[in-house]
């Protein structure tokens, strides 16, 4: 077997079940260990276990974290919404709906399926599974995203993501209405150790996270905000509103459930500005809200005006 990493470790006193446990101690999913344990990739004083194994705090472990298989990806002939497109970027308003790029469980129909249709050339620092990705947006949230059409491209976007020097605004329409004007979320954002599908604000394996938020429009039980990102962590709106006791409508993970006939969080990338790679112009780029979400706020709207 070719391993990509070792990882060992001592239990430290730690009980309860090793799969669990593993999960919490890194940014691993739960499903990923136990699949780690079934293949006998983690090794308890030198012998192979079950992810049921129960610790009793004198062990020590090895995990052997196997290399990455690399899916097929395989161009699809896909309607892209192309706002912006040179010999180096270009940039896609993304529909809610679509995933970003394929992962098990979503090998076709996500965007770089349609990017290596629509383009031949994309960089290939992030490798075969996400040519040209410099950032993500979630499947259920629309709107702008730009991608590097060469390698230099890929690494100037990314500095300025990492420089904080992007402009990124997001619409959301969030539960209840908040009561002031502005404000700025500053919370570390981690995986939920009850639950490692979610994010959550944690002092543990986290990493910081900044959100500015500007009020828009207030209706009865839900304001509409800009959430302008100073980090770009997983789901971080979405935890950053769920947070201060806002989360967002719609949101099926974070958020009240079935309160809008909505298909996931009514969250849009409305702007986006960059520096081009190759010119250093300064280059902005706006997104209209999606017609579900106009729908919605068009409801709340007819409800004020009718009460």
């Amino acid at each position: 077997m070719n391993e990509q990493n070792e990882w060992a470790v001592k239990a430290n006193g730690a009980t309860g079940r090793i799969d669990k446990w593993l999960a919490e101690q890194q940014d691993w999913s739960r499903s990923q260990v136990q699949d780690w344990l079934k293949a006998g990739h983690v090794e308890v004083d030198g012998r192979i276990v079950k992810p049921n194994y129960k610790m009793s705090g004198t062990e020590e472990i090895l995990v052997r974290i196997p290399e990455a298989v690399e899916l097929e990806v395989l161009p699809e002939d896909i309607p892209l919404d192309v706002v912006y497109e040179d010999s180096d970027v270009i940039v896609i308003n993304k529909p809610k709906g679509m995933v970003v790029h394929p992962a098990a469980g979503h090998v076709s129909g996500t965007l770089v399926n349609a990017l290596l249709h629509h383009c031949q050339d994309l960089s290939g620092i992030n490798g075969v599974k996400r040519p040209g990705i410099v950032h993500r947006i979630d499947k259920d949230t629309s709107g702008l995203l730009m991608v590097a059409k060469n390698d230099l491209a890929h690494e100037s976007l990314a500095q300025q993501l990492k420089d904080k020097t992007t402009e990124r605004l997001y619409i959301a329409l969030v539960h209840g209405e908040i009561p002031h004007e502005l404000g700025t979320i500053e919370a570390p954002v981690g995986r939920d150790k009850n639950d490692r599908q979610r994010m959550t604000v944690t002092d543990k394996n986290s990493k910081a996270a900044v959100t500015h938020f500007r009020v828009l429009e207030r209706y009865e039980g839900f304001t509409v905000v800009e959430c302008k990102l100073e980090t770009g962590r997983t789901h971080q709106i979405r935890v950053h509103m769920r947070y201060i006791g806002f989360p967002l409508a719609g949101d099926p993970k974070y958020g009240p459930r079935k309160t809008m006939k909505m298909n996931g969080q009514a969250l849009h990338a409305a702007v986006l500005g960059f520096k081009h790679p190759r010119t250093g112009e300064m280059l902005h780029f706006e997104a209209p809200l999606p017609e579900e979400m106009t729908f919605e706020i068009s409801q709340l709207k007819k409800l004020e005006l009718e009460s």
